[in-house]
């Protein structure tokens, strides 16, 4: 399903809610004063994003399950490897389980629960549940040391069949990269989620959080390590539909950011001055997305520029206030075209 996949697209919605209209999900807001504009319902749209991934859900499907005519489903998925993978998640309106897009998600979503999650009121406990579901099996794909189950489902096969997962026949083969087949991107992106998950589950679940971000450090020094494209050594199984097209360096800094964020750990703030430039800190693209993770990079570095007063950081704020600057409407540097609400 690639770049247009429903997942993404719908806790990248999640995200942008939170960051652009933060009190909004506190209580509906209606833009009746305007006829262009219908009624927006902000703490609606928010339940449905967070509810969209009840209805993605692999696996043994837990009691308090809401989305009720799902049913258990990929039950033996990692049997024929020997190893357990069951649960995660599917990718948009099929039932491959796509590695690199699932850990991006999980990801965002943290980020959307650290920044804002006591304005998000009601959702806040099915957000981190969805956080959960994704994590339990990230730890799965990341149980053995320098490999990483990076897919289950044959994509071509199971593109061409359209059907419910509780009835899926395609094969559920398993896809993995190692040492000998690197795959930099989803291993980096991998470690990212999980030290974002971390800092969700730091207060609620300290034991958990511990485990997360012990595995995102031994994830990220794999990646880091063993460089090399995932799209290279499984380019018939992951291309065309998450091709890797920016490169790993975007995901190696990202990575290093999030693990920095989590362990406060000087020896990834020292990476990512010593790396930085040569990861491309100073590419001037203003796309974000499951692919190209530059932006959020520097939004996030920028952070810490402003809150932790880390001079050395400076310019990853310049270079996000010029990403902020396209988003705005209304500006000479916009980009942004934006849908009524």
């Amino acid at each position: 399903m690639a770049s247009s996949s429903s997942s993404l697209a719908i806790v990248v919605f999640l995200f942008l809610l939170s960051l652009t209209t933060p009190l909004f999900l506190a209580k509906p807001l209606h833009h009746s004063h305007h006829p262009r504009f219908a009624s927006h319902n902000y703490r609606d749209a928010l339940a449905k994003s967070i509810i969209y991934f009840e209805g993605q859900r692999s696996g043994k499907l837990p009691s308090n399950q809401r989305i009720t005519w799902r049913k258990d489903s990929g039950l033996s998925d990692g049997k024929a490897m020997g190893v357990d993978l069951v649960g995660g998640y599917y990718d948009a309106g099929d039932n491959v389980k796509f590695g690199f897009p699932m850990a991006f998600t999980t990801t965002m979503l943290s980020w959307s629960v650290i920044e804002f999650g006591g304005l998000m009121k009601g959702e806040l406990l099915n957000a981190k549940q969805a956080i959960g579901w994704a994590t339990e099996y990230l730890l799965k794909a990341t149980a053995h040391p320098d490999t990483i189950y990076v897919q289950v489902g044959d994509a071509g096969r199971d593109h061409s069949c359209w059907e419910r997962p509780e009835d899926m026949d395609t094969p559920r083969s398993v896809f993995k990269i190692d040492k000998n087949n690197p795959g930099t991107e989803v291993a980096a992106e991998t470690a990212a989620a999980l030290a974002a998950a971390s800092i969700v589950f730091r207060k609620c679940n300290p034991s958990y959080s511990k485990l997360l971000v012990k595995r995102a450090i031994r994830v990220f020094a794999f990646a880091d390590k063993y460089r090399g494209s995932y799209s290279n050594g499984l380019r018939k199984v992951v291309c065309p539909y998450y091709c890797s097209v920016s490169g790993y360096e975007d995901e190696l800094l990202w990575g290093a950011a999030w693990l920095h964020r989590a362990t406060k750990n000087p020896i990834y703030l020292n990476y990512i001055q010593r790396n930085g430039q040569t990861l491309g800190a100073a590419e001037t693209d203003n796309t974000f997305g499951w692919d190209n993770k530059h932006v959020g990079a520097r939004i996030l570095l920028s952070k810490a520029f402003l809150v932790q007063k880390l001079q050395t950081l400076h310019d990853y704020k310049s270079h996000a206030d010029n990403y902020i600057c396209s988003l705005i409407p209304g500006t000479p540097a916009s980009q942004a075209q934006y849908t009524p609400g």
